[in-house]
């Protein structure tokens, strides 16, 4: 066991502590986010998990474990609690807060004619599907206005394969009584290149939901560091 700190250090160590998180919320509060580092971005929610323990080290091993601030907060708890410092009442609030911006950037898009902010569609399903460990083939179903009615997961799949079927994809588009769609798939391995299978699936569901006066917009396949559009492409 190791020696407990002198009664006096302990308390020095807790004022340089507390000392450190009331200057960065008053950098945060006067400047804004864009004056923090990554870091402590994470350590302002850290400190709320975390009341009496310096968090900066552990902010820094997440950054340094995930490589971006992006990637933590796309992790999964499990291997989040694989950081030094990381519990699960941390694993869960970091979670948290990635389901709120994935949750806020699907309303700004549900709010918007998508086509007209793809910027912001690409954010969100890149957000939603780039750290998915396994395939996940999602679908935007827009109407007669490109407004988005519905965003849903129809499978998920593999690390690398996710069965897809033409008829049940126009099937549910015509229950929804949408005039457009947007196909979405995430590749795992991190490369969002299309495969054979990919472009032939794109062109079957295309194939069958023309006559249906459906239209297919795109397919976009998200990695974890870029995405493709087989429209962008001239795949379809």
């Amino acid at each position: 066991m190791g020696e407990r700190p002198p009664a006096g250090e302990a308390k020095r160590e807790a004022r340089h502590h507390d000392g450190h998180r009331d200057r960065l919320r008053e950098r945060f509060s006067e400047a804004g986010a864009d004056a923090l580092a990554d870091y402590e971005l994470l350590e302002l929610i850290l400190f709320r998990t975390i009341p009496r323990r310096d968090v900066k080290p552990i902010a820094k091993a997440l950054i340094a474990r995930f490589g971006s601030l992006n990637e933590v907060l796309g992790a999964p708890r499990r291997l989040l609690m694989e950081v030094p410092g990381v519990k699960d009442a941390v694993a869960l609030d970091l979670t948290i807060v990635a389901a709120i911006n994935r949750r806020a950037m699907r309303e700004a898009v549900r709010k918007r004619e998508v086509l007209s902010s793809w910027a912001a569609v690409l954010d969100y399903i890149t957000a939603a599907m780039a750290h998915e460990p396994r395939e996940q083939f999602r679908i935007l179903f827009l109407d007669k206005k490109n407004a988005l009615i519905a965003d849903e997961v129809q499978g998920t799949g593999t690390v690398d394969h996710t069965p897809v079927y033409p008829r049940e994809v126009v099937k549910r588009a015509l229950e929804l009584n949408a005039t457009a769609l947007i196909l979405v798939h995430n590749h795992p391995s991190g490369d969002p290149t299309p495969s054979r299978a990919d472009i032939d699936m794109t062109r079957t569901i295309q194939e069958t939901a023309k006559p249906l006066g459906i239209a297919l917009h795109d397919h976009i396949i998200i990695g974890r560091h870029g995405h493709a559009s087989l429209r962008g492409l001239k795949l379809i």
